[in-house]
C-alpha cells in the first residue's frame, strides 16, 4: 500500500482529531490543545509516527496516555498501526499549551 499525499493528510487531520478525545485526568484539557504533542506524521504504508510528552516524567499516568493514544489512533479506518514515541526533549512547560488550553487553565 502506498498512499497519496491527498490520503495522507486527511489521516493525519484524522489522527490529530483522535488524539484531541485524550485528556490528562488531572487537567481537564485534551493533550494536543495542553502541547503534548510534539510531531504526528503519516507514512505512505499507513503508519501513523508520533511523538509525544507527558506534563511531567514521574507523572501516574506515563503507561496509560501513550497507549491510550495508540488505541485511538489505531481505531482510526485506514491506519495501520500507530507508533507512539514517548520523549522529555524538550521537556513540556505550560508555555506549550495552546491559546485555547490557557484560557481554560485561567492563564490567560
Amino acid at each position: 500500500m502506498s498512499l497519496s499525499n491527498d490520503q495522507i493528510l486527511v489521516l493525519e487531520n484524522l489522527v490529530m482529531k483522535a488524539i484531541k478525545t485524550v485528556y490528562d485526568p488531572e487537567i481537564p484539557v485534551d493533550i494536543y490543545e495542553l502541547g503534548m504533542i510534539y510531531e504526528i506524521e503519516v507514512d505512505p504504508e499507513a503508519v501513523a509516527h508520533i511523538i509525544m510528552t507527558l506534563t511531567s516524567p514521574n507523572c501516574p499516568v506515563a503507561d496509560s496516555i501513550p497507549r491510550e493514544v495508540g488505541e485511538r489512533i489505531e481505531a482510526i479506518e485506514g491506519i495501520v498501526k500507530a507508533d507512539v514515541v514517548l520523549t522529555f526533549d524538550p521537556p513540556w512547560d505550560k508555555s506549550m499549551m495552546s491559546e485555547e488550553a490557557q484560557l481554560e487553565l485561567g492563564y490567560l
